[in-house]
Formats: C-alpha cells, sequence, structure tokens
C-alpha cells in the first residue's frame, strides 16, 4: 500500500480546504464523499468562503463548515487578522489530514497553519503553495477540475466510479415560498467573467423564442434588462444558492453562460446548455457527458465537442443564435 494511503487509512480528522469558486466547490463534491464513502467515521472539516458556505450547510459528509471571511483579509493589517482567524483551523484538535484543493499561497498557508500532520497538494498548485505540501499528487493541469481532485481520491487508494454517473454531488435545495409555473425554463444570463455574460439584446431574444413556455431568468447582478415578455419570470438577485438548485433541479432545461451556477445545474443532471465564449468547456465546462454546449457556433454533446472548437476563441452568441439555441431547448424539452 502506497504510503500515502496508509495515511489516509490511520486518520480520524480530515481538513479540506477548497475556499472557492462556486464551481470548483462543487466541483470538489464528489471527491469528498468518496472519501467519506471509504471512512464513515472520519470526522471532515471544510474551508469555504463565507460567501459559499450555504453550498455546504447540512452536507452529511461533513462534520463542520468553517467560514473564510476573505473579504476582511485585506489591507496592512490581512496578515495579522489571518494569523488571528487560523487558529480555529487547529480547532478541536489538528487534523491528520489536509487536502488543499485550492493550491495557492493562501490555501497552503492555512494548511500549514492547522497544524495537519500530512498535507496533500497537487501537482499543479501556484503561487509556491507546494512548499506548504507533504504530498504532491501528479495531476494533468489540462483536465477538468472534477478529473483532477478525484486523482487525490485514487492516490488515497479508494476506488473511482468509471464514468459520471456514479459519483455524488450532495448539493442543499429549498423550494421558494411561491414557486414559478410548472414547465418552466431556466435561464441564467449573465456572470463575473470578462466576456462571460449574454448582452441583453439576446437574452431578450431567448425569452420570446421560448413563446409561452416559462422563463424564469436567475442569478447575481447584470445589466437592467427593461420591459420582458410575459412568459418571463425576473428572478434575478431573488434567490439564495439551495432555492438556485432547486429552481434548476425542477427545471424542464437550463441554459447557463459560463459560471458556478452552470455547475450546479450539471451537478443535478444533464438537462442544460452551456455557453461559452474563450473559455474551453473541455476544461472548465460541465462535467456531464451529456450535457450540450455552445461554443464558437457550434453546438453539440460535451462528450461530442470537438476539442479544437473547444480551445477556440470564440465570441458570445448572437441574437439569430440565440434564437437557435432557443429552438434547440424547445426540441428538447418536446
Amino acid at each position: 500500500m502506497p504510503a500515502l494511503a496508509r495515511e489516509f487509512r490511520n486518520a480520524r480528522r480530515l481538513l479540506v480546504i477548497k475556499p472557492s469558486s462556486l464551481g470548483d466547490i462543487v466541483h470538489a463534491l464528489p471527491a469528498v464523499s468518496l472519501i467519506k464513502s471509504a471512512m464513515p467515521g472520519l470526522e471532515i472539516r471544510w474551508v469555504a468562503n463565507e460567501d459559499f458556505v450555504p453550498m455546504l450547510q447540512g452536507n452529511c459528509d461533513l462534520e463542520a463548515v468553517i467560514p473564510f471571511p476573505r473579504n476582511r483579509m485585506r489591507g496592512p493589517l490581512s496578515l495579522a487578522r489571518f494569523l488571528a482567524w487560523s487558529r480555529i483551523l487547529r480547532l478541536p484538535a489538528p487534523p491528520d489530514l489536509v487536502i488543499d484543493f485550492q493550491g495557492l499561497l493562501r490555501s497552503g498557508m492555512m494548511a500549514r497553519r492547522s497544524g495537519g500532520i500530512n498535507v496533500v497538494g497537487l501537482s499543479d498548485a501556484r503561487e509556491f503553495a507546494g512548499i506548504f505540501h507533504h504530498h504532491r499528487v501528479a495531476v494533468d493541469p489540462d483536465a477538468h477540475a472534477v478529473d483532477r481532485y478525484l486523482e487525490v481520491v485514487r492516490a488515497l487508494g479508494i476506488d473511482v466510479p468509471a464514468d459520471d454517473s456514479g459519483l455524488s454531488f450532495k448539493l442543499p435545495q429549498e423550494k421558494p415560498e411561491s414557486p414559478p409555473p410548472d414547465g418552466f425554463v431556466l435561464l441564467h444570463p449573465f456572470a463575473r467573467g470578462e466576456r462571460k455574460s449574454l448582452a441583453v439584446e439576446t437574452v431578450l431574444a431567448f425569452c420570446e423564442a421560448m413563446g409561452e413556455c416559462p422563463v424564469v431568468l436567475v442569478g447575481r447582478g447584470g445589466p437592467q434588462l427593461g420591459t420582458l415578455p410575459g412568459n418571463v419570470h425576473n428572478w434575478i438577485n431573488a434567490t439564495g444558492i439551495a432555492q438556485l438548485a432547486w429552481l434548476m433541479a425542477n427545471a424542464l432545461f437550463t441554459v447557463s453562460v459560463d459560471s458556478g451556477p452552470a455547475h450546479i445545474a450539471a451537478a443535478l443532471g444533464e438537462r442544460l446548455l452551456a455557453i461559452h465564449g474563450w473559455s474551453d468547456p473541455l476544461k472548465v465546462g460541465p462535467y456531464r457527458k451529456q450535457a450540450w454546449l455552445w461554443k464558437a457556433g457550434n453546438l453539440s454533446r460535451v462528450s461530442a465537442i470537438d476539442p479544437a472548437v473547444a480551445r477556440a476563441e470564440g465570441e458570445l452568441p448572437d441574437v439569430k443564435q440565440m434564437k437557435a439555441i432557443a429552438a434547440h431547448v424547445v426540441q428538447m424539452i418536446g
């Protein structure tokens, strides 16, 4: 048995360091679930940015979620604040094993401050985070994040399912007090990342092309949309993470730009079409092989996309292309 697998079998307490982003936290869920299944008695705590703690609350694999107050770690006193906060990482006792899925300087410092006996990191760690790791798991930096994290599971001596259907994404769901009408389609049009948000005219084109089918708009931020067609329910800035997950689980279909919510939808099933501009969907797109992708004017299943198209520097869809996406969704929902 490899040394790391032996250390894992003797561990009682595990600290997972994956503060952000929303999508990356979703991607790490299957790895943590497999670890817990292999060692049911293992006490697992997870460090997550305050904004993303709701994603992990109630997760039966976790003993606790440790909020990281990232927004308060700025300015000339940031190091002092970090050192004061990091004392919590040793409570109730230092972890036997730490997995640094983030692989950045700050997460490496968290691992060191935790007092963890064995710290595991990935070979593609950046910002000198590797100096804090006792074990380095070799990963392909061009692989999807889910696959990279699963390499850690293999290194611990745990079997990994052969396909995505065998992976568990434990997500909280909360039904809204006034849910939308049955038979709705979800559109998540805006993202924080540069050149990832749809233009207002393309959002309106999609909604109009859906005819009488109810369209629910979700997400955060974005420009003013003005007057919307009668079939549209504008829930932008109106849902939490658990409500968003419920909506995605109950929608006939979800259309989303490249963002964290797209990964929530992919975790919940294959009724998803993810829209990518410049980003490579084979690295950062939906993990579900039967989900749909739009990239550089091409529409295909994840499993069938041409790698050259995936790497292409594409633009987001225009009005005509967005109407074609709506027509595809109408066909998919019958």
